[in-house]
């Protein structure tokens, strides 16, 4: 599976970054940044500092949009730390960036590969697949699908009462790729909300031994803090994972085929993700929404996949 991770690490993202380069089944073409949890300028350096805590300096990382659409950015630190990866000791990646703007990368491979054989996995903002949707209309027709981490439904939202961070961010972008025709898998936080960074879960975590698993373990003793204090949980929800997660396993999941629309105009619920989960509206169906997991199996592959990246230093 050719895919294109577009992210705003974020240890969650850390977490699907390290599921993607820990499965042989998928070959990453590359990663896009976006701005989100963090600036631009922290999201580009924490994706290569991921990858190489895994092993894998080979990957190519662009850095994307700075800002959404039209609106201004809105981050995240008090979720995920000054840095967006704090918990473990961090360096700086001794690889560089790719002089291509994210867009372009996005644009080129997809116009570049056969059509249907490349996926996006957006797992932030989704400014940069608007921004080139925008600037290539066609390759809406090209993508093979597009799955995302975003908006809530029956658990609304985790920003606002109705609205889920990585929509929020950039409505306007969200309601864009949502009206783009691709095919969508939409992973919201009915999903995510199931995975929970329970101690049993990341003690298995912590009995790997190698840098990403160990680094993994730390980001998420910090990551978890938050959501226990919020939701009064044991751990906290591991979202961006369950975009790699269902294109590994997708029989881990569960939901149907809805419409969804992208709330832009009303400052009370902007960013709400409006799904038609009970079709009571003759809208057309543009993304399979999941709503239910196997959480044990899930956690199951992630720990497996972890024990392959990198060497045990």
């Amino acid at each position: 599976m050719k895919i294109i991770i577009d992210t705003d690490p974020g240890q969650d993202d850390a977490a699907a970054i390290m599921l993607a380069l820990g499965s042989p089944e998928i070959e990453l073409l590359g990663i896009t940044a976006v701005a989100g949890n963090v600036p631009l300028e922290l999201t580009a350096r924490n994706a290569r500092i991921i990858c190489e805590m895994s092993g894998r300096t080979d990957i190519k990382v662009y850095a994307g949009a700075d800002r959404p659409l039209g609106r201004p950015l809105v981050t995240a630190e008090h979720v995920h730390g000054k840095t967006g990866l704090d918990g473990p000791e961090l360096f700086e990646p001794s690889f560089a960036l790719q002089d291509k703007h994210a867009v372009d990368f996005i644009v080129d491979t997809l116009m570049s590969e056969p059509a249907g054989t490349v996926t996006l996995c957006p797992i932030g903002p989704l400014t940069n697949i608007a921004l080139a949707l925008q600037r290539e209309p066609a390759i809406a027709g090209r993508i093979q699908q597009i799955v995302l981490m975003g908006g809530g439904y029956f658990e609304q939202g985790n920003v606002t009462p109705s609205a889920e961070f990585n929509i929020y961010v950039d409505p306007e972008a969200a309601a864009l790729v949502f009206a783009c025709g691709a095919p969508i898998v939409m992973m919201p936080l009915d999903v995510t909300h199931k995975v929970l960074t329970t101690k049993s879960r990341i003690d298995r975590i912590r009995q790997i031994d190698n840098r990403a698993a160990r680094a993994m373990t730390e980001m998420l003793l910090f990551f978890e803090r938050f959501d226990e204090e919020k939701y009064g949980t044991d751990g906290g929800p591991l979202h961006d994972p369950t975009t790699i997660a269902w294109l590994l396993k997708p029989e881990l999941f569960s939901g149907r085929e809805c419409n969804v629309e992208i709330e832009t105009t009303s400052d009370l619920t902007r960013g709400a993700t409006v799904v038609d989960w009970w079709g009571v509206t003759d809208r057309a169906k543009n993304a399979l929404v999941l709503r239910d997991v196997d959480a044990d199996g899930f956690f199951e592959l992630l720990t497996n996949r972890l024990q392959n990246l990198g060497a045990q230093t």
